[in-house]
């Protein structure tokens, strides 16, 4: 039974990174992701300030870095970054991000859930839409208790992707009411093409999270794995105001009464 609980815990990983190898390459051109103007990056830098302060040298791994952009306004605040992401493709982009805007980012291919960094190694982890994707969480925070020195500092920004409140779900029924009418038709989210959408709703059905990363769930687990001074910060407002102008109206309403947040914890 433990073996076929491993190997299919092993084909869903595989899976979310075959998903996102192809999602590198539109993953720039979407609001959400990429950060489109200077108000959106002074309110990440607010959000970053608010639960780790400058960064003074400090060494930060960020995990799931991606194309690299939470790594770039962790450089932005002098953190000492290291972007670790297990899709080749996105790290070819962020590498080529890094050297064009002339930064020392250190990019390297390896697993959220099993580092194998060294102990006591970081004084920040940040991640960013990472939570919710993950097969075992519980070992993912046991992996990133360890890799932090004591005092070390998480850094999570997720959120429930699942359970749509009121808002969200009228938006929904009147952006679908719409394209039936060929008004405000846009490209997926996540993807060009529909089948890139379902890959992405099969995984979200099958991950640990599955219905939905709610950030009480979080905090449990966090705690449970020998975090302390967990705090839950909910004030996502001023990025989602920048992130507005580059969303339809019915976009940005759903993005603002999602579930979203960030955790801070510490070793």
């Amino acid at each position: 039974m433990q073996q076929l609980a491993t190997q299919t815990n092993y084909n869903l990983k595989d899976e979310i990174k075959a998903y996102w190898s192809q999602r590198a390459e539109t993953f720039d051109t979407q609001p959400g992701h990429e950060i489109f103007s200077e108000s959106e990056r002074a309110a990440w830098h607010a959000l970053i300030r608010r639960h780790l302060g400058d960064g003074k040298g400090r060494k930060a791994l960020d995990l799931a870095s991606g194309t690299g952009v939470v790594s770039h306004l962790m450089d932005d605040l002098g953190f000492s970054v290291t972007g670790m992401d297990w899709a080749e493709p996105m790290l070819e982009r962020a590498r080529a991000k890094a050297e064009a805007r002339g930064r020392t980012i250190r990019f390297i291919l390896g697993d959220a859930e099993n580092t194998l960094e060294p102990d006591n190694t970081y004084d920040i982890i940040t991640n960013r839409h990472l939570v919710w994707t993950l097969v075992d969480p519980k070992a993912a925070f046991i992996e990133w208790h360890r890799v932090l020195k004591p005092g070390g500092r998480l850094l999570i920004v997720d959120g429930d992707f699942v359970n749509q409140g009121l808002v969200a779900r009228l938006a929904g029924r009147v952006a679908e009411a719409l394209k039936t009418f060929g008004i405000g038709a846009q490209r997926p989210l996540h993807g060009p093409g529909a089948s890139l959408v379902e890959t992405h709703r099969s995984i979200l059905s099958r991950v640990y999270f599955s219905k939905g990363a709610r950030a009480e769930a979080v905090v449990e687990l966090l705690k449970a794995t020998g975090f302390s001074s967990v705090t839950v910060d909910t004030d996502m407002r001023a990025i989602h105001r920048a992130q507005k102008k580059n969303f339809g109206f019915l976009k940005g309403l759903e993005r603002a009464t999602q579930h979203r947040y960030a955790i801070c914890a510490v070793k």
